[in-house]
């Protein structure tokens, strides 16, 4: 029964008994930084960065070519190679369902993207692995893509900038074939570098695995955004295995400049323009 006044208009205790609107899914992140609530549109607009403790957020590939690379430059290459199951592998589900769930989900055929395009103004080629897709792990595709990026690289004689965002190393859903990607990888590095190349190597959170330990190290030049975790196996993994105490901040970027496997780490809202700079003083 609704409830009225005297003039026969809806009484406010009606109004209170409204079911109450819930907040829209997705508003809101918690930073993994300081655990802070904060919002999504806000970190966004900010590089993807906490704007509590400037704690780097993960970045998607498309967004991250539109942060680097001037507006409308990147020419994306070998976008029709699609990932094969020469194992016909099966864990939770088979390999080609996972497949078909993370292309629909990511967007994405696989976990790497390569192509040309300019940074303020200079040409080069650039590549980069996506964490979001299959963690970001290398099989026969990721490995591919790389090699003929880098041969083109050697060919056109452009600067090589490849960004890693893999927490996973070789994909084991390919077995031997996504293992072998890691030397092909290297050997066609191996060979720009012969050709005087320049290769710098973008070290982003996480950077683990098979790609640690390949082409991501392998830099003429190797940069790191802060606080990026970077090694092949995990801390729980290293700890459990040598039952020691690892040092604090063990395998993030600061920890790893400080003992000389990085060159330099680079705050992200400067990274396009420090990367340019490198860019022109090696060209020298």
């Amino acid at each position: 029964m609704t409830t009225t006044d005297k003039t026969g208009q809806r009484s406010w205790l009606q109004d209170m008994k409204r079911p109450k609107r819930g907040v829209p899914e997705g508003l809101w992140l918690r930073c993994d930084g300081c655990s802070a609530t904060v919002f999504r549109n806000q970190v966004e607009e900010n590089l993807n960065l906490c704007p509590e403790c400037d704690h780097h957020f993960y970045v998607s590939t498309a967004t991250r070519i539109k942060q680097l690379l001037d507006p409308d430059s990147f020419e994306e290459w070998y976008a029709d190679l699609m990932p094969g199951d020469p194992l016909g592998f099966a864990d939770r589900k088979p390999y080609k369902e996972r497949l078909a769930a993370e292309q629909k989900r990511t967007g994405m055929t696989d976990a790497c993207t390569v192509g040309r395009g300019y940074m303020r103004g200079r040409p080069l080629v650039y590549a980069m692995t996506d964490s979001a897709f299959i963690m970001g792990s290398m099989g026969s595709v990721v490995g591919e893509k790389l090699c003929r990026a880098v041969e083109q690289a050697t060919e056109k004689s452009l600067p090589l900038v490849i960004v890693s965002g893999s927490g996973g190393g070789a994909r084991m859903h390919e077995g031997i074939i996504s293992l072998m990607q890691m030397g092909k990888v290297s050997a066609a590095l191996a060979r720009f570098r012969k050709a005087r190349g320049l290769f710098i190597s973008v070290l982003t959170n996480p950077t683990m695995g098979g790609v640690a330990a390949s082409f991501a190290s392998l830099g003429d030049v190797v940069v790191a955004e802060p606080n990026a975790l970077v090694g092949f196996a995990g801390p729980r993994v290293v700890q459990a295995t040598c039952k020691i105490d690892l040092p604090d901040g063990f395998q993030t970027s600061e920890f790893l400049l400080k003992h000389g496997f990085i060159d330099r780490i680079i705050h992200r809202s400067q990274l396009r323009t420090e990367l340019a700079r490198i860019i022109d003083y090696c060209a020298h």
